[in-house]
């Protein structure tokens, strides 16, 4: 018979049944909330790393000339032996 007190999958009220039930229960969803967060951590982080593109030795020439740590001379002479 059915009785109220009493879930018919899992037991009296508890997740896994008996005097640890609550408590098991609660580190499994705990574990699979977790889960699910690190998943959707790892999917974003990915993203951004796809999209980041590494620098090219002609972008760190470029970015040394616009800081002003060579001289124009000095840039197109480096250009050339990174462009040969």
């Amino acid at each position: 018979m059915w009785n109220s007190g009493c879930s018919w999958w899992w037991g009296p009220g508890y997740f896994f049944g008996g005097p640890f039930g609550m408590i098991l229960g609660f580190i499994f969803w705990a574990l699979v909330i977790y889960a699910i967060f690190r998943l959707i951590s790892n999917l974003s982080n990915r993203s951004v790393e796809v999209n980041r593109k590494e620098e090219t030795a002609l972008d760190i020439l470029k970015r040394r000339y616009a800081a002003g740590d060579i001289d124009e001379e000095e840039f197109t002479r480096k250009k050339r032996n990174l462009n040969s």
